[in-house]
């Protein structure tokens, strides 16, 4: 699935909803009156991991099934919990969806307080009875795909990955794609930067230049800013999140995708049926189940994209999907410098390791 790019689709909101700078989409059902969902975000949508799970409601709002309204840039957790408490007191959601990262102990108080009203944040930690039910984009496969793209097309074996910080769902997405790298070419060396901001699109820009100047051809931003950068010196750069190629569509070959639609289509239902319950919603977001992808594949960029490249991976995607083929999950801090080849042979012999059955003695 092709999701567009975010940039551009939404301003700065108010730094909480009593500022009165809510936005709303999608319209109402003739038969039956729409679930309330909104949208309650840390970041601006321009950063693309809520601007994915933006993008989802948005396509389940134009069917009519929902009437959805948001508001973004509640960055502290103060400002987050009044926003909430605020929206919940003067709107009385169905729903209410949104990142709970970096304001754990404030959005979960609140759902507590708000037994009745169904919660689903993305959440590195567990889902709370009755109503607080917990995501994440488990990007895993398509990482390790685009491993295998940027191992391919690296001439100076040197990779680049600007990340956001070392927590166990930014970590697994850098190693699957390190192990996608050392699949295709075991002496590339890849570079991992870690910028501590969810959204800092200067330090990410300034952490791709310095990789740069180590030596990276291919680049991976799995935060904003990196892209800018590599279209700047010319270098194929891989998206994040959301198909990223109207941005420099000369330099990004693809993206990492998560689609949240079927995640956001699955609470609708429930909360409709009167069948919602507090849960992890992770299987939603596997490739297998139409949660994640790579992008349209761009050979139409500053450097060659082989044809036997192309069909390694093409055949690695069917592997996926067939389930012949499960990417190691990895959630263990990645090195700032990581022999690729080395770091995926580890990889295959844990998997082995732990898909092997006990011996008795």
């Amino acid at each position: 699935m092709r999701i567009p790019t975010l940039l551009g689709a939404a301003g700065l909101a108010a730094a909480t909803v009593a500022a009165g700078i809510v936005s709303g989409t999608g319209a109402a059902s003739s038969d039956a009156e729409p679930l309330l969902v909104y949208g309650v975000y840390a970041t601006a949508l321009e950063e693309p991991w809520d601007g994915a799970i933006h993008t989802a409601i948005e396509a389940v709002a134009e069917t009519g099934a929902i009437e959805y309204r948001y508001v973004d840039g509640l960055g502290t957790a103060d400002v987050m919990e009044r926003g909430l408490r605020d929206i919940i007191e003067s709107e009385d959601p169905d729903l209410i969806v949104g990142d709970a990262f970096a304001a754990e102990e404030a959005v979960r108080a609140v759902a507590a307080d708000y037994p009745d009203t169904a919660f689903a944040f993305g959440s590195g930690q567990a889902e709370v009875a009755p109503n607080f039910s917990v995501f994440d984009n488990w990007l895993q496969d398509p990482a390790y795909l685009a491993g295998m793209l940027a191992g391919g097309l690296t001439e100076s074996n040197t990779i680049g990955v600007v990340a956001a910080m070392p927590i166990p769902e930014v970590n697994r997405i850098v190693n699957a794609f390190v192990d996608g790298v050392g699949t295709v070419n075991p002496d590339a060396t890849v570079k991992v930067s870690f910028i501590n901001s969810f959204f800092d699109p200067a330090s990410a820009g300034q952490a791709a230049e310095a990789q740069i100047a180590q030596g990276a051809d291919v680049l991976f931003a799995e935060r904003a800013g990196v892209i800018e950068i590599a279209e700047e010196n010319d270098l194929p750069v891989i998206g994040m999140m959301v198909d990223q190629r109207e941005l420099a569509p000369g330099h990004v070959v693809t993206s990492l995708v998560w689609n949240m639609q079927p995640t956001i289509e699955a609470l609708v239902e429930q909360v409709s049926s009167g069948t919602y319950e507090a849960q992890n919603l992770a299987e939603y977001s596997f490739m297998v189940n139409g949660g994640s992808s790579i992008a349209e594949i761009n050979t139409d960029i500053v450097v060659e994209v082989p044809e036997d490249l192309l069909a390694a991976v093409e055949a690695q995607q069917e592997a996926i999907l067939a389930g012949e083929f499960t990417t190691p999950v990895d959630e263990s801090e990645p090195a700032g410098s990581i022999n690729a080849g080395e770091a995926a042979a580890a990889s295959a012999e844990g998997a082995s390791d732990s898909a092997a059955p006990a011996t008795t003695s």
